[in-house]
């Protein structure tokens, strides 16, 4: 039988085509083969890996913030649970739930779960549902919601919607001490006070939890787990009494607010140990709400603001010429004006010419005389007393923002300067300086360092006490003790006499310095330093106000620190003593006072 024309081509095109398209195939099967051989035997682990890196995820677990509590444990600032509500939009959708009622599974249309969410959350559902719905595997719906809040959200069974643990600060007292305890950034990073200076201690250290997920993004049960504990920060319990700061605070700007001065502060110390029971300012800010405020109440300006300090200054100068010698009893001729060395010196009101004791010329604070008496000291000596008090140093108290002052070399005083620094001017020093300088005076001539920090409080209870500071031996002790007989001469006879509190032996020095400006001098900040009682120095007060209005000559902060002496004592059950003052005369030759 004859073959078609063109037939055998055709069977011959067909044969080769087949047999091309197993060769295809045979290669296809061995390149699949080959890389089995891989998979299975030449990198089997690695594969494995890889696979299981796509099904681990793994979260953060973030540790609990540690409080910082007042010396008696009561709570300044905590971290309270609040949850960030999130979504994987490629799981947002209708779906099917249990219905209790009718004991079966129904569907549920995902815009009336919405509607509900809408009630919790307080957001319209419209918005909620383009928050919501979409291809994303994250996104965030809502931040920081109560527990009760996030519980209700998911109770409502919305797939893919999920709640991450997140912490809020909270700060209970507003804003007493909020200079001091700072506040945190809407991210929570820590960005003033404590909570920036001790965020090592305070931010604990994170934990990781790892997990295997299905392909629809759902952990997949009893598959590998595994859990870094996160590790809480401590607590930072503080030497601030919470009652003294808010009495500090309120009694601070009351005095500030009546003489419309630029600021005004109040350190308020314990005066054998150095510890801060309150560091207060006229205006202070609501960690919660920092941007309501002033960024110079940021801080407490007890430790950021420096000034001259004025007559206050002339508590290291008197304590400097006793323990070199001079007494309290030595006499002075003390006129309104004098020359010294080419350097003209005037008192700041005129007076007669006075024949007055040592202690008489603290008393009325007399520049001319107190010249004098600074005179039979060297002037490295003066300086190097100073440097022992804290002048011209940054004083660490585990507060960022220190202002050390300042205080330059006596090589570096003008012919002028020289004199000037004998009483309180020529150089710079904070409300903070002036309390550490009097806890001196009223600690039998030993200092110690300013004390913020009482104790870092691990987790488990443990308490990592900060040890008290030795101290150093800046004067004796017989000159410790003059100066508080001088120091009391001011309250009773001299320019603080509003200071006075029945039933107590009350010391204390008043201040009136130049403010500098833009251009020189164009202000005033008026101080007072006091302790009390005598007989047992327990409480140190200094009070600053810079710039306040009126005539100078009626400015008095005295009365303030003695409502605040007068707190402590009653809150400390300090008993009177009801003791006679033990003051030296102001003048050598007869005891009663004279005329201003």
């Amino acid at each position: 039988m004859a073959t078609k024309p063109g037939t055998g081509d055709t069977v011959e095109t067909s044969g080769r085509r087949l047999r091309f398209g197993v060769l295809i195939a045979l290669a296809l099967l061995a390149v699949l083969g080959l890389r089995l051989v891989v998979i299975q035997g030449v990198d089997a682990s690695g594969h494995a890996s890889a696979a299981m890196d796509e099904r681990l995820r793994s979260v953060t677990i973030t540790p609990e913030r540690g409080s910082i509590l007042d010396s008696q444990g009561r709570v300044l600032a905590a971290s309270v649970d609040r949850y960030d509500l999130v979504a994987d939009q490629r799981l947002v959708k209708d779906y099917r739930a249990w219905n209790d009622e009718t004991s079966e599974m129904e569907d549920v249309s995902l815009d009336d779960s919405l509607q509900e969410l809408s009630t919790v959350l307080g957001i319209e559902a419209g918005e909620l549902k383009d928050r919501m719905v979409g291809d994303r595997p994250y996104k965030v719906i809502v931040k920081r919601v109560t527990p009760e809040v996030k519980e209700k959200a998911l109770e409502i069974g919305i797939p893919g919607l999920l709640a991450e643990p997140v912490s809020e600060r909270s700060y209970p007292n507003g804003s007493v001490a909020g200079s001091i305890l700072g506040f945190l950034g809407g991210d929570g990073t820590p960005l003033e006070g404590l909570e920036l200076s001790q965020d090592e201690h305070l931010s604990g250290t994170a934990g990781e939890r790892s997990y295997e997920i299905a392909a629809d993004g759902v952990r997949i049960p009893n598959a590998e787990f595994s859990e870094t504990p996160a590790v809480d920060g401590q607590d930072l319990r503080l030497t601030i009494d919470q009652d003294v700061q808010w009495f500090a605070q309120e009694a601070i700007a009351e005095k500030t607010e009546s003489y419309d001065a630029a600021w005004g502060n109040m350190t308020v110390m314990n005066a054998k140990t150095g510890e801060i029971l309150a560091m207060a300012d006229s205006t202070t800010v609501d960690p919660a709400d920092p941007t309501a405020t002033d960024t110079l109440f940021w801080r407490p300006t007890s430790l950021t603001q420096s000034y001259e300090p004025g007559s206050t200054g002339k508590i290291s100068t008197f304590a400097t010429a006793l323990e070199k010698g001079v007494s309290p009893t030595d006499t002075w001729t003390v006129p309104n004006k004098q020359e010294f060395d080419g350097q003209v010196i005037n008192d700041s009101m005129p007076h007669d010419t006075y024949d007055m004791t040592t202690a008489g010329i603290f008393t009325r604070s007399y520049n001319t005389g107190t010249v004098q008496v600074a005179e039979t000291v060297d002037d490295q000596v003066r300086y190097d007393y100073l440097k022992q008090l804290g002048v011209g140093e940054h004083l660490d108290i585990g507060l960022p923002g220190s202002n050390q002052g300042i205080l330059v070399d006596p090589s570096q005083w003008d012919s002028r300067q020289r004199f000037t620094t004998m009483f309180g001017q020529g150089y710079t020093q904070t409300t903070l300086h002036l309390a550490q300088i009097l806890q001196t005076m009223a600690n039998g001539g030993v200092s110690k360092d300013a004390q913020l920090i009482d104790a870092y409080i691990d987790p488990d209870g443990s308490e990592n006490v900060v040890p008290e500071a030795e101290g150093t031996r800046v004067y004796s002790e017989e000159t410790s003790e003059e100066m508080l007989r001088l120091m009391e001469g001011v309250v009773e006879l001299g320019t603080a006499t509003p200071a006075q509190i029945p039933g107590y032996r009350v010391g204390g020095k008043t201040g009136t310095g130049e403010a500098a400006g833009v251009g020189g001098y164009n202000g005033y900040t008026t101080s007072f330093a006091g302790v009390a009682p005598l007989d047992d120095p327990q409480f140190v007060v200094a009070i600053s106000v810079h710039r306040p209005q009126g005539d100078w000559k009626t400015w008095q902060v005295e009365d303030t620190a003695a409502e605040m002496l007068s707190y402590l004592l009653t809150k400390y059950n300090v008993p009177p003593q009801d003791q006679e003052p033990q003051n030296y005369d102001v003048f050598p030759d007869e005891p009663q006072k004279r005329p201003w």
